[in-house]
């Protein structure tokens, strides 16, 4: 069976080739045959990365099983794939709330988890923008909460027109990320719901990613929160504003 021996500062590592296992040690024994690592010390542990709670919450798509020191809180969590868990299986509890301005923006929307949930951006990014392809009807958007990254994503490929809301957000770079997306219209919703805690809204007409036909699409009335077909041909200007996810 062939090995290959690393030296790493003062342990020796022990990679088997056949079945990549590595071993960390100071007596050269080999890895456990059920272990991929084998770490053994009579004086040292093992350090794991170390974050604060708004570093932990900025990591992109944690995979399952990732474990991580929390040094707010002094606690270890790991990802289950959806949220964030203390090692006793209850929810790592964030601190987010709606009005804050983070990541990028404000967050007006959070999950019943508590970790999830959408952020707009603090200004308009458009105070006259059409929202493309009249005459085309398009497909495959949706109005509900969860849906605009996936309608903005859909619309920009399929609809060529430059300029268009949908372009408008999914071009966007802000606070350092480059995520944004206009939102459905339940997302644009729920924006009007909590347009004081965002704040920088128009009186006016606010463009959602939800086409209804081939003439008309979603808006918005941020004055009194109507949400209605009359007058929303796609060729007619209206601002627009781009929101996230955390």
């Amino acid at each position: 069976m062939k090995k290959l021996f690393v030296f790493i500062a003062l342990s020796l590592t022990i990679i088997n080739a056949s079945f990549p296992q590595v071993s960390i040690n100071a007596d050269n024994t080999p890895p456990n045959n059920s272990a991929m690592l084998d770490v053994k010390s009579t004086n040292k542990g093992f350090l794991p990365p170390r974050m604060d709670l708004t570093q932990i919450g900025l990591i992109p798509s944690p995979v399952e099983g990732l474990l991580v020191f929390n040094t707010t809180g002094k606690y270890f969590v790991y990802h289950d794939g959806t949220v964030w868990r203390k090692m006793d299986n209850t929810l790592v509890a964030f601190g987010y709330a709606v009005g804050q301005n983070r990541m990028g923006g404000i967050i007006f929307y959070i999950d019943g988890t508590g970790q999830h949930g959408f952020i707009s951006a603090a200004s308009d990014q458009s105070t006259g923008a059409q929202w493309g392809c009249y005459t085309l009807i398009l497909g495959g958007t949706s109005s509900a909460i969860g849906s605009g990254q996936s309608n903005t994503t859909h619309i920009v490929n399929v609809c060529s027109e430059a300029g268009i809301a949908s372009r408008i957000c999914n071009d966007l770079v802000l606070g350092g990320f480059s995520d944004w997306f206009l939102p459905s219209k339940d997302e644009l919703n729920q924006m009007y719901l909590q347009k004081t805690a965002i704040g920088g809204f128009a009186d006016s007409y606010y463009w959602s990613s939800s086409e209804y036909n081939e003439y008309y699409a979603w808006f918005q009335l941020f004055t009194d929160g109507s949400q209605n077909l009359s007058g929303n041909y796609k060729y007619i200007p209206k601002y627009v504003r781009c929101v996230r996810t955390f």
